[in-house]
């Protein structure tokens, strides 16, 4: 295909450019994987080997599962810029299924006990952590300039494939073979992952290429000096995720809302399966029809969501509004169509937000900056899951799944509200560049105010 082949008849990206269709093949083993141990586990725990306290058990399990994203986020944003990028996730895969395998066959010799299930879904999210806001930042170094939309789009897919994929395979495969097999399916996934990472190319060899060496693709500060270097043009000195993000004052107001949203919206992990079993009376089977409807949903957003009308944070409060009521539904209209119907359009939901909010902060955050923001990113929007885990596990222990899904609508209007508000003050100012300009950083700030 040559280069001046019109855009409507090139191949997609994954097919036209190998090294980026090797790792976006690698992240959609690796977050398959790891949705569908902790889907499976939860359902096995919900199902199988769980108690009276199943509830609280089955978020505490999504509490440890989430915490490294939290924990780990000033280690992985200092991993991340001062180590070469694929040697980072390929060690990171690496490391995932080095400790899925052993644990598989243990568990096929005898049972598996309690701890090691915990310990698994630990470090299985430990290595995501690193993993995901690494495969980000490197985006620019797979891709062309003028590809990044598409790169963004692809990588935000692979979320909604893997939740689709993950989410189906671990409820069946318990049924099928216990925790066993999903663990051992698992580590296979990582090991692969690892392999695809070490084949690709990446056209800049170390964690620092982040930092532009052309004037053409360099990012122009509003004071005029060129992001990542000094007033002389030397490199500067890392900035702290603090003042990361106190430089992006707007956004940061932005990722508190979804941060807040997520209290709400994550807990739907936790609630699925307590409803599933409750409500439904169902099987596993139904477990997995859930999790597909959430992330058909999520796919289909993460594709359509650049089609959507309006500025990124009035799309977002629309979006959590429509999800407040998607979510909430099910505890007033009970039955498995109303439950597939809602999660559906929860995640179409989902997948627009992601794509609408992750390509703008690639174009307004600096790109030395990168690196720090995504951990941070990372970090804000995962750091409610271990509490919204926790305290829905814990509830529903004491209330019905109906009522869960009440609250987890109700809470989500207050963040609607907020976004909303937001998105009336914003004074958008996004750059618009083409092949051979300097790209300008641009900031969203409150009207009224400077950046």
């Amino acid at each position: 295909m040559s280069a001046t082949a019109p855009r409507g008849r090139r191949l997609p990206l994954v097919l036209r450019n190998p090294s980026f269709g090797r790792v976006w093949t690698a992240q959609l083993l690796t977050q398959a994987a790891g949705r569908m141990f902790q889907v499976g586990a939860v359902w096995w725990l919900v199902g199988f080997a769980g108690g009276e306290r199943r509830g609280l058990e089955s978020g505490l399990f999504l509490m440890v599962s989430t915490l490294p994203a939290v924990a780990l986020a000033p280690v992985v944003a200092r991993v991340v810029a001062r180590h070469a990028h694929r040697t980072v996730l390929a060690v990171a895969a690496a490391v995932a299924g080095a400790v899925a395998v052993p644990v598989a066959l243990w568990a096929y010799a005898g049972d598996l006990p309690m701890p090691a299930v915990y310990t698994v879904g630990l470090a299985l999210a430990a290595c995501q952590a690193v993993f995901d806001p690494c495969l980000t930042t490197s985006v620019p170094e797979l891709v062309e300039d003028t590809d990044i939309e598409a790169a963004t789009g692809f990588e935000l897919s692979t979320q909604s494939l893997a939740g689709l994929g993950g989410g189906l395979l671990g409820p069946l495969l318990v049924d099928a073979g216990g925790l066993p097999a999903v663990v051992a399916v698992c580590g296979t996934a990582y090991l692969l992952a690892a392999l695809l990472v070490a084949s690709a190319r990446f056209r800049h060899a170390t964690g620092t290429s982040d930092a532009p060496h052309d004037p053409q693709d360099a990012q122009v500060a509003p004071d005029g000096s060129i992001a990542g270097e000094g007033a002389h043009g030397t490199p500067s000195a890392p900035r702290t995720l603090r003042q990361i993000l106190a430089g992006l004052p707007f956004i940061r107001r932005v990722l508190l809302c979804f941060a807040a949203a997520n209290l709400f919206t994550t807990a739907v992990y936790v609630v699925m399966p307590l409803y599933t079993r409750g409500v439904l009376h169902s099987t596993g089977t139904t477990v997995a029809t859930l999790e597909a409807a959430l992330g058909a949903g999520t796919l289909v957003g993460s594709f359509t969501g650049a089609r959507v009308p309006g500025r990124p944070v009035a799309v977002g409060s629309a979006c959590l509004a429509v999800m407040a009521v998607a979510l909430g539904l099910p505890g007033l209209w009970a039955g498995h169509a109303t439950a597939i119907g809602a999660l559906a359009v929860a995640g179409w939901c989902v997948g627009v937000i992601g794509v609408r909010f992750v390509a703008l902060f690639q174009r307004l955050v600096p790109t030395a900056d990168k690196p720090g923001f995504f951990a941070v990113m990372q970090a804000l929007l995962g750091a409610t899951f271990p509490l919204s885990s926790l305290v829905f596990g814990a509830l529903g222990d004491h209330l019905g799944a109906r009522a869960l899904c009440l609250v987890q609508g109700a809470g989500l209007v207050p963040v609607a509200l907020a976004l909303w508000w937001l998105a009336g003050r914003a004074r958008p100012d996004t750059p618009r560049t083409s092949p051979g300009d300097t790209a300008t950083t641009a900031h969203l700030t409150p009207a009224g105010e400077t950046s």
